[in-house]
């Protein structure tokens, strides 16, 4: 069996949780980085791999997947170690819900609305738009009051393991706490506290630095 290959940029919320999957699972992988936003457009060829141009995109033994959420689920279910979906239908129902509340509602709103606005924009020598933040902070607190809500007793979101939901959370919150008040926001929810200082100390997140960590 060959070594599966992640297409895309180590500093993707999306390919880091691609990467966190493999690495939970103990999966040898390469990374090829692939800048969509290079001048001139992605390289020549990526487009048959993704036609969204997007990434991550993702082969294994010839077999080609884009989108995040299904080369995930492929990982889990292909390779050994700890499995990242529960067997119970109701546990893997919550973690299709979470997945679709950070898809559709949280990484926007998180990444750049609140993280690409405040540092990003700074950054660059640009000046942040103090209204969109403003509204994004808002959004944002809906969305981690829902999180934390569905997380019971925890200590991961969906229970008691690490799940695809962790690591599709993890990336799209380290962002967003680059951010001061982002930061402070997330600091204000004493379980997803909690919950990130666990996912952060994890070996597979400690494996998969992504460039803005050292930003």
């Amino acid at each position: 069996m060959t070594e599966p290959v992640v297409f895309g940029a180590a500093y993707s919320v999306y390919v880091r949780a691609v990467r966190l999957a493999l690495a939970e699972k103990g999966v040898p992988y390469r990374l090829e980085e692939v800048d969509i936003f290079a001048e001139g457009g992605p390289p020549p060829g990526y487009l048959e791999r993704h036609p969204f141009a997007r990434i991550p995109a993702f082969e294994h033994d010839g077999f080609r997947l884009h989108e995040a959420t299904a080369i995930s689920l492929y990982i889990d279910e292909v390779f050994e170690g700890p499995p990242l979906m529960p067997t119970n239908a109701r546990a893997r129902a919550r973690v299709h819900q979470l997945l679709g509340i950070l898809d559709n509602y949280a990484y926007r709103t998180l990444v750049w609305d609140v993280f690409v606005e405040r540092v990003r924009v700074a950054q660059s020598g640009g000046t942040p738009d103090e209204a969109k933040i403003a509204a994004a902070l808002v959004r944002a607190r809906t969305c981690l009051a829902a999180v934390e809500s569905l997380m019971g007793e925890g200590p991961w979101l969906a229970g008691e393991r690490v799940s695809l939901a962790d690591l599709r959370a993890f990336p799209m919150f380290a962002l967003f706490r680059k951010a001061p008040e982002g930061a402070r926001l997330l600091d204000s929810y004493p379980g997803l506290a909690r919950w990130f200082e666990a996912m952060a100390a994890r070996p597979s997140v400690l494996a998969t630095p992504s460039p803005v960590d050292e930003a």
